[in-house]
């Protein structure tokens, strides 16, 4: 028992880690198209954001399982309403809904696993 709790405790840490790594990633295609040091400084944090975002939550998740699971599924749930956004103003096609699962996923994923631990510490 005491070997799954802390397989429980550790494995939502470790996975929202690695989507915000993942996450930041994207934002490494801003050195293709910036001609300065301020101007490339200036379009990786704006491309980073949402990963400060997500890494500030996960310190304070890190301690309050509830504002992990809580926020990861709302990021998720706001992934997913900007792309049907997207889609039904600029073009009418769906597949490009799901490949808003890519991002969504695995946070909906990192929350349940942090309702878990919240539930099992509770």
């Amino acid at each position: 028992m005491r070997k799954i709790s802390k397989f429980l405790y550790w494995i939502p840490r470790i996975f929202s880690i690695l989507f915000i790594l993942f996450l930041a990633m994207f934002s490494l295609d801003v050195f293709e198209s910036c001609n300065g040091f301020l101007e490339c400084a200036l379009a990786l944090f704006m491309h980073n954001i949402p990963v400060l975002i997500l890494a500030i939550i996960l310190i304070i998740a890190w301690k309050h399982e509830l504002v992990g699971a809580v926020s990861f599924a709302l990021g998720g749930l706001l992934y997913i309403a900007q792309m049907v956004f997207n889609t039904l103003t600029n073009s009418f096609e769906w597949y490009m809904i799901s490949w808003s699962l890519i991002i969504a996923g695995p946070a909906f994923f990192i929350a349940f696993l942090f309702y878990l631990n919240w539930k099992k510490k509770k």
